[in-house]
């Protein structure tokens, strides 16, 4: 079984769920968990353990350890649950494998839009099976950027700052900015050519690990703060069509 035909199964869950009933929990002060959640990531699972016997299955809801590998199975069984909570279609079923700090295939499923994105390393990205890249907006002053806001927004000052600072300083240069709450399909606007860049603090692997390799695959580029190249492990992810990048980097940061 292919990847794409585990994310469309998959997708059934979802939309049982975001058209019927469940229960809402937190696992921290404004991070939302619901059983819907915890059932997809139970049902990929065993799935991409079959598909990817070598590789370490590396889950939102199950992965425990404070340093994350940079090869794996990164899965995040609702990217926006917040959005899922609330009835918003904006939620993405996000898987991507990663192996040695490179992704090498990935995919992500909103399945309330019927949008499935693809990629394998050095074939390029696709949406529903059609062929997307990246815009070639090079200018800021025509550039519409997505952002987001980290959970830690409420104990951080710091994160805060992050937040307040990197917005103050983007915002007037740029054309709008645009807050979605799902990181891995921000990422595949960026892809697809509907945003033209994307930053955010303090996301996890599960959120960025398929649609970064998407994006690249689309002709993207992604990096951490000052241009450095990114990891698991970085706290910041500037995203772009690639000819922005350097001028979002140099707005962007503490």
């Amino acid at each position: 079984m292919s990847l794409e035909k585990i994310l469309l199964e998959a997708g059934e869950l979802l939309k049982e769920g975001y058209f019927g009933e469940f229960e809402t929990s937190f696992k921290g002060e404004s991070d939302l968990v619901t059983t819907y959640d915890l059932l997809i990531e139970e049902f990929l699972t065993p799935k991409l353990k079959k598909l990817y016997p070598n590789d370490e299955i590396v889950g939102e809801e199950s992965f425990k350890k404070e340093i994350f590998p940079e090869s794996g199975v990164f899965i995040d069984p609702i990217d926006g649950t917040t959005n899922f909570v609330h009835r918003h279609p904006f939620v993405g079923i996000s898987v991507g494998v990663w192996r040695d700090g490179e992704g090498a295939e990935a995919g992500v499923y909103n399945p309330i839009l019927n949008e499935l994105y693809y990629a394998k390393k050095g074939n390029g990205a696709f949406l529903n099976k059609r062929r997307i890249s990246v815009s070639k907006t090079n200018s800021l002053v025509e550039a519409l950027i997505a952002t987001g806001f980290p959970y830690t927004k409420n104990s951080s000052k710091e994160d805060l700052g992050f937040v307040i600072n990197s917005m103050s300083r983007t915002l007037p240069k740029i054309r709008d900015i645009r807050r979605f709450g799902s990181a891995s399909l921000d990422l595949c606007l960026v892809a697809s050519g509907k945003l033209d860049g994307f930053y955010e603090i303090n996301l996890k692997p599960w959120d960025v690990a398929a649609g970064a390799l998407i994006l690249k695959e689309a002709g993207g580029v992604f990096t951490t703060l000052g241009g450095k190249k990114y990891s698991m492990n970085s706290r910041v992810i500037i995203a772009s069509n690639g000819l922005l990048q350097e001028k979002l980097v140099e707005n962007i940061g503490f």
